[in-house]
Parts: C-alpha cells; sequence; structure tokens
C-alpha cells in the first residue's frame, strides 16, 4: 500500500505565500523528496475517485511514446455530486469544464482547471526540449530516490523544502512548478505550460471519473465567480498576456480562447446596461430600441433568438434539460451584475493601490436547513452582501418599469416604440422571481436581509431621480 503524508506548511507574514499555488509547490517538493513520482494526481480537498479505472485511462495517454515528451496532463471535467433537480446556482459549468474543453482538445488541448488532473511531473520543469533545473538536484525530476520514506536524511530534507522561505531567490513559482501572480493559479499555470511547448489532453469518460462538493448558497457562488473574475484579468493585464505574449507561442486560434477567459468579466458592463438604461427610459417613456413597424425591429428580434436558440441547443447538446438552462441563463445575469463587476472592480482598485484582496475559500460547512432549502430549488441569501444590492436593485426598477408600462397600455396609451423595452423588463421581472419571493414572502434565514432590501430601494430611487433632472431640465 502507499504512504499517505499529511503536509502542513509553515506560513509567516514575512514570506509570501501565494494561496493554492504555493501549497501545491511545497507538496510538489515534498513529495520529489520521498518518491519523486513521474505522475502527479492534483485533486481538490472535497473531490473524491468515482471510478478505479481512471489512473488506467490518464496512464494511456501519458505513457503513449508518441505523446508523452509533449504530453503535460491530462484533464478530466469537474463534475459534482449533490445538485439539486434542476441546478439552481447552475455550477455545472457545463460549458467551461465540458464543451470548451472538447473544443480546446481539438487544438492544444484543454486548460488546467485546477483539479482532477494528471500531471506529468517533468512538465514543470521547462519546456519539452529545455529543462529548468531546480536549486538542488535531489527535486530534479529524474532524481532517483533510494531511501526509505521515513529514513532520517528524507524526512530532513522534505522539511527543508517546505519551509515558508525556501523558494526566496529561487525560480519557483515562475520558471518552475505552478506559476504564481493569479488567483487563478491554475488558469495561469495551464497557460505558461502551453506557451512553453507543452500541450495537454481532455479525457471524458462516461462514468464520471472524479466527484465533488458544489456550493449551495449565492454568497458562495458568487464569492467564487468574484475570484475568478479578479484571477482572470490577473493573467491579462500580466506579462504573459494571452493577447501579446500567447498569441506568438500559441498562434491566434488558442490565445483567442485563452483571452475570452481572461475578459469574461467584462461581460458586466453590458449586461448592467441592459439591466437599468431601456427601464430607467421606459418609465420616462422614451424609446431605446426599433418600433414594431420598422423593418430594423426584426433584427433585434433575430439576434435575441438567435443568440438564445444557440446558447439553448449547446445547453441540450451536453444533456442538460430546459429548466437547468433556464437557471443557467439566469444566474448568468446575475453574475454579471454582481460578482463580475465586484471583481473588476476590485481588479482595478488593487492596481491604483486603493485595495487589497485576499484568497477567499469557498464554504464547505453544509447547514441542514440550508441543505433542505436548497434541496428544495430556493435561492439561499441569508448572509448580508454588497454583491446583492446591484442584484435588488435591477429586480426593483425592472419590476417598476414593467408595472408602469402595463398599467400605459391598459390606459390605452399605444406603445409600440416601447414594446421591446417592456418585453425586456418583463423577461427581468420573470428571471428575478426568487428575488422578490426572498425580499417579501419569506420569513427563513436564507431571506434577503432588511438592510440590504431597504439600500436597494433607496439605490433605485436614486437612479430614477438621476435620470429625472436631465429630462426636466430639457423640458
Amino acid at each position: 500500500m502507499p504512504n499517505l503524508i499529511y503536509v502542513s506548511r509553515e506560513k509567516s507574514k514575512t514570506s509570501p505565500h501565494n494561496f493554492k499555488a504555493g501549497a501545491l509547490n511545497v507538496m510538489l517538493r515534498v513529495s520529489a523528496t520521498m518518491t519523486n513520482a513521474p505522475i502527479i494526481l492534483n485533486l481538490d480537498c472535497d473531490m473524491y475517485s468515482n471510478d478505479p479505472r481512471t489512473p488506467l485511462r490518464a496512464l494511456c495517454y501519458l505513457l503513449d511514446p508518441k505523446l508523452m515528451s509533449q504530453l503535460a496532463y491530462v484533464q478530466f471535467p469537474q463534475i459534482f455530486h449533490g445538485i439539486n433537480k434542476n441546478d439552481t446556482y447552475s455550477c455545472e459549468y457545463k460549458r467551461p469544464f465540458c464543451s470548451n474543453l472538447l473544443g480546446l482538445d481539438g487544438m492544444l488541448g484543454p486548460n488546467y482547471i485546477g483539479t482532477g488532473c494528471f500531471f506529468n511531473r517533468r512538465a514543470f520543469f521547462g519546456s519539452p526540449s529545455n529543462i529548468v533545473p531546480p536549486e538542488i538536484p535531489e527535486l530534479c525530476p529524474d532524481s532517483v530516490v533510494d531511501k526509505s520514506i521515513q529514513s532520517q536524511p528524507v524526512l530532513e530534507l522534505a522539511h527543508k523544502v517546505a519551509r515558508c522561505n525556501y523558494e526566496y531567490k529561487t525560480k519557483w513559482g515562475y520558471e518552475v512548478g505552478f506559476r504564481y501572480g493569479s488567483l487563478v493559479e491554475d488558469f495561469f499555470t495551464g497557460l505558461r505550460l502551453q506557451c512553453e511547448g507543452w500541450r495537454s489532453i481532455f479525457c471524458n469518460p462516461k462514468r464520471a471519473a472524479f466527484l465533488g462538493d458544489a456550493p449551495i448558497s449565492l454568497v458562495d457562488v458568487l464569492n467564487q465567480v468574484q475570484r475568478w473574475s479578479i484571477g482572470s484579468l490577473q493573467v491579462a493585464f500580466s506579462s504573459f498576456s494571452p493577447l501579446t505574449f500567447g498569441i506568438r507561442s500559441l498562434g491566434p486560434l488558442m490565445s483567442l480562447a485563452y483571452t475570452h477567459y481572461c475578459f469574461w468579466s467584462t461581460w458586466f458592463i453590458p449586461l448592467t446596461l441592459y439591466a437599468f438604461l431601456p427601464q430607467l427610459c421606459l418609465l420616462h417613456g422614451l424609446s431605446v430600441f426599433p418600433k414594431l413597424s420598422e423593418p430594423s425591429f426584426i433584427l433585434y428580434v433575430f439576434l435575441v433568438l438567435g443568440a438564445y436558440g444557440q446558447d439553448l441547443l449547446e445547453f441540450m447538446i451536453e444533456e442538460g434539460t430546459v429548466q437547468n438552462w433556464w437557471n443557467d441563463q439566469r444566474m448568468w445575469m446575475i453574475r454579471g451584475l454582481s460578482s463580475f463587476g465586484y471583481g473588476c472592480l476590485e481588479f482595478f482598485l488593487k492596481c491604483l493601490g486603493i485595495s487589497t484582496y485576499g484568497f477567499g475559500l469557498t464554504s464547505k460547512v453544509i447547514d441542514n436547513e440550508q441543505s433542505k432549502r436548497y434541496g428544495q430549488g430556493m435561492f439561499e441569501f441569508g448572509a448580508s452582501s454588497n454583491m446583492f444590492v446591484p442584484l435588488i436593485t435591477a429586480a426593483i426598477v425592472n419590476l417598476v418599469s414593467f408595472l408602469t408600462g402595463l398599467v400605459q397600455v391598459l390606459r390605452g396609451r399605444k406603445m409600440e416604440g416601447l414594446f421591446l423595452q417592456m418585453f425586456l423588463a418583463g423577461f427581468v421581472v420573470l428571471n428575478a422571481l426568487p428575488i422578490y419571493e426572498a425580499m417579501v414572502l419569506r420569513n427563513d434565514k436564507g431571506r434577503i436581509p432588511f438592510k440590504t432590501t431597504a439600500t436597494s430601494t433607496c439605490l433605485a430611487l436614486a437612479l430614477y431621480g438621476l435620470v429625472s433632472l436631465p429630462l426636466t431640465d430639457s423640458n
């Protein structure tokens, strides 16, 4: 039986620990002193093996004579158990964890997603043709360990390489090992490895190789996405940006694929505009879209139906359901109005030296009542969070806008020029039903705190007032 080694790494305020990437590099060095096995499996703490044949599947690629000299890792999709029937928070992430990885597999291979991944140890030490030697020979990928794991020299060396200040004035995290410089160390490491000339393989068997836990509260989901947003922007504006360094090393298609993820969070700009601007104009009777009788109206209908039709088709190809897709597009809007924007804001404030961020862990503690509500498909707000404010503000503005337009229709006013704005407001209202329920109808701990509702209501009134002022002056 293999030995089970528990590593509790040393930390100090005077030495940066580099979050998860730092922990992975510690384990990379410690394992080198004890076995220096050529194959490494990386799993998150909440994941477990679901298929005993998984190592054999990975070894079929890693030991293939045609691939092994350039193969850095074999990536399995991240799949979760315990997700409720309709995947309320859209935590399956079918596109980034399945569809997109399959597409990338047709080029240089999938990006590394942080778990469910078998690595070739040699890939952490330079390009396929040029090895970057570590500072001591015992850490070289071709070093042979000829002593027992429990021997005193091995244990002393393991303690030495695990020290918090060991990496000082070394290449670890920059040219060797998992790479530093981003909160999404997995994405950044995969990019750097492929830029060095390594390729990867996507393996997606019918039976899931690994299963893990998904967050069951909205605040945990949004905090997780905010962290990804910050980390992706760190990569985008680094010296290894896919738009500059990547396009020279990977070519245009792979660099565009990585760029798509890097600027993922900037979707908050159009989503925020569509959530507020047409609705505020509707409250004042101003048209921003074509009338029903205008030819350009057909273009808008075509774009909306085409975009949502394609999105639904891609989702159904990955064996999703219509209800799951509805929740997925709703969560896309929720992320866009909250964690995307907050992630961008925090990143640029940090660039200006105004704010600092840390590595916020996703909670793995499950409360029985919270778990019960999640099983029923209820949104879990509970904890007060600033990220809820723009969501609730948008829900209030859209509801008032839609009801105002509906009253005008019932009074016999012609709304031909405002039809698209009413449709958009109604669509948002339909998506925001769980928010209204959590604001008014629920009394459990998962409801929206009154303070958050009051703050959002005041903000909605302020937005209405800001829009009214220039219109009053122009009249």
